[in-house]
Parts: structure tokens; sequence; C-alpha cells
């Protein structure tokens, strides 16, 4: 399936000012700076460090974690939501969606690395109609992050991307993804909204 829309849309996506930023744990702390930049460019009234990280691979920090490195940034621990159940994207979506519609927010902005953005955005999109809401989810991906670096993981970003392609067909067999003809009609409305 050709995915260079939903990869070109999630990469660059046009972020207005939201009710929360969403930090999704991996890829170490390379994701921390952006979300402290659309914070402090009050882009954003809150964050949400989203991720348990149990079954830890190397290059993940369980959200308690992410969430001291925010204090050490600066950030009052009352800015800070850590959502610490969810142990993989979707489940990130659905965590994230719960705390949506308890405090009725209208707007997200999530942060992921620029290989994992595209099923990020795909993931909460089907979370956010799993949970019968319809709020703007806005993408922001990490900045400046090389691509052929060796990470902890062993491999480079440029491999964990050819990766995401696969998860995101594997994830769309289970449900875990919004329909790719769906996401253009939903980022239409997006956008056309205030």
């Amino acid at each position: 399936m050709d995915y260079s829309a939903i990869i070109a849309i999630s990469g660059n996506d046009n972020i207005k000012k939201s009710d929360a930023v969403i930090w999704l744990e991996g890829d170490s702390l390379s994701r921390m700076n952006e979300v402290v930049r659309i914070y402090k460019a009050q882009l954003a009234d809150l964050i949400v460090v989203s991720g348990g990280a149990i079954h830890a691979r190397p290059f993940t920090t369980p959200a308690p974690e992410l969430a001291r490195e925010l204090y050490k940034q600066g950030i009052p621990e009352d800015k800070v939501i850590i959502e610490g159940q969810s142990q993989n994207t979707f489940e990130q979506g659905i965590e994230v969606m719960k705390i949506a519609a308890q405090k009725k927010w209208q707007k997200i902005i999530i942060v992921a690395s620029p290989f994992h953005q595209a099923r990020a955005y795909l993931t909460f999109l089907q979370a956010m109609a799993n949970a019968g809401l319809k709020i703007q989810v806005y993408n922001s991906p990490a900045k400046d992050l090389a691509w052929f670096e060796q990470l902890p993981s062993g491999k480079t970003r440029a491999e964990l991307f050819a990766d995401e392609l696969k998860k995101i067909d594997e994830y769309g067999k289970k449900g875990h993804i919004y329909p790719i003809a769906g996401v253009l009609e939903y980022q239409a409305w997006k956008e056309a909204q205030s």
C-alpha cells in the first residue's frame, strides 16, 4: 500500500494551540526537546508522558522516568500527566483517548520520532474513532535526529522506518490503524477547524 500521503502529512502538520502535547516513549530521550519546545512556546497547556515500558527494550524509558527529565527542564509537576499503563502504540492511543475524553480535550499534539510518526498518527486516529471522539490530532515529530546513527536497539532510524512500514501493515490487519482513505478526509476536516 502507498503511505506517501500519510508520511508527508505526519511529517509536516500545521499544529495549532492544543490542550496537551503527548510524548510517546521510545527512542530514548530524543523526543524530549520537541515536547519542551511545544510546551514553552505555549502551544500546549499540559504534557502527557505516555508509555509503561515494562517490557523495556534498549531505547525505551518508562513514563515516570521521562517525567523526571521534564522536571529537570523546568516543567512544573502539575503540568505533567503520567500515563504509565500502555505497552505499545495502540495502547498509548487508547489510554490517551481515555484522558482526552475525561478532560474534554479538543486538540492534542503527538510527538514521536520521524520514523514512527506516521504509524503513531494512524493509530491515534483509530483509538479516537474507537473511543467515539472527534478531536484534532496534530503531529510534531522530534527534530534534528540522525537517520543513520546506530541506536541502542542495534538499528538506525532509517532501518526502523522500514520496520514501521511493515508494522503499519500488521496494525492494519489487527484493525489498529485508521483507514488510509479516511485519513485524508479527516485531515481536510481538521484543517478546516479554527
